[in-house]
């Protein structure tokens, strides 16, 4: 029956396949531990929120993180309302599981001048991996895209003579972000050393290895970490790193908050309201540095 979930939430509700993997593994672990490894039948229909509350409080024992624990029960949670759906079940248990809080730490980002830093810095123009390893850290800053819909993008969805590019978001949701000019330099540059490396014959995919495969997730960040090694003082080093400092710095120079959540794919405000946090700090800083009121007499 979990198959045949996974197969819905895939074909008919169309979740990304992270999220799907996921689920995949969550429901897989808490049958076993339902079923004492396979010894026993999975009752799905006898299902208790007590039988569920054993599972989280297994989970807690070996250390499992709030945050992981928060999406095992979402995958509980969607798997049994497609039993309810789909096969007759008359409740959901998964409903009556205490959800952990997560603390809401600010996100990382980098300084603009450290960005900045780091943009500017020299590199080897006539080589193909040197200029794709440094348009992937510009897109990623210019644009503030995932590193997974890096991964994913077309070539055919890069148009420099329009300056934008279709980005295919999470629950499968495209989105159009625009660039500017130093971007478009970049990206034309890319492709000629692109078509020169690989062969005239376009890719589909716009990011590629020097063999004509596609990149994927590992190597984007270790390209994105080999680059802030040393440029910037930011605590974590990852492309997430370089999308919340597009979000920062759009908000600190004005942009609305309704604009970057839609540059960012946002599907509601509250996730993109945490980067006003970062900037209200910053805005904070400045006034204080301004303003002739709010400077200590004698200071």
């Amino acid at each position: 029956m979990i198959d045949t979930f996974l197969r819905y939430i895939r074909n008919e509700v169309q979740l990304s396949g992270r999220t799907i993997d996921a689920y995949r593994v969550d429901l897989k672990q808490w049958s076993d531990f339902a079923t004492s490894g396979g010894r026993y039948e999975l009752m799905l229909h006898t299902t208790s929120v007590s039988d569920l509350r054993l599972w989280m409080a297994d989970l807690a024992r070996t250390g499992v993180s709030p945050r992981t624990m928060r999406r095992k029960i979402q995958a509980l949670r969607a798997f049994f309302r497609f039993m309810m759906k789909r096969h007759g079940m008359l409740s959901n248990p998964a409903m009556d599981l205490q959800v952990p809080k997560i603390p809401h730490d600010l996100p990382v980002y980098v300084r603009s001048e450290e960005t900045a830093a780091m943009l500017d810095s020299e590199i080897d123009t006539a080589d193909f991996v040197q200029v794709r390893d440094r348009l992937v850290i510009d897109m990623i800053y210019t644009t503030g895209m995932r590193c997974s819909e890096l991964v994913d993008l077309l070539d055919c969805h890069v148009d420099v003579s329009k300056g934008e590019l279709k980005v295919h978001g999470k629950r499968n949701k495209d989105r159009i972000v625009p660039f500017g000019h130093e971007l478009k330099e970049m990206i034309t540059l890319y492709r000629e050393l692109r078509d020169d490396t690989i062969g005239s014959d376009r890719p589909e995919m716009f990011f590629v290895r020097p063999d004509g495969r596609p990149l994927y997730r590992k190597l984007v960040y270790n390209v994105v970490h080999r680059a802030m090694e040393g440029a910037t003082h930011a605590s974590r080093k990852s492309p997430h790193v370089l999308r919340h400092s597009f979000a920062t710095d759009m908000l600190n120079a004005g942009a609305d908050l309704t604009s970057v959540q839609q540059l960012l794919g946002h599907q509601s405000l509250s996730a993109t309201q945490i980067y006003t946090h970062i900037s209200y700090r910053d805005l904070k800083q400045n006034y204080q540095l301004a303003h002739p009121r709010a400077k200590k007499k004698g200071g």
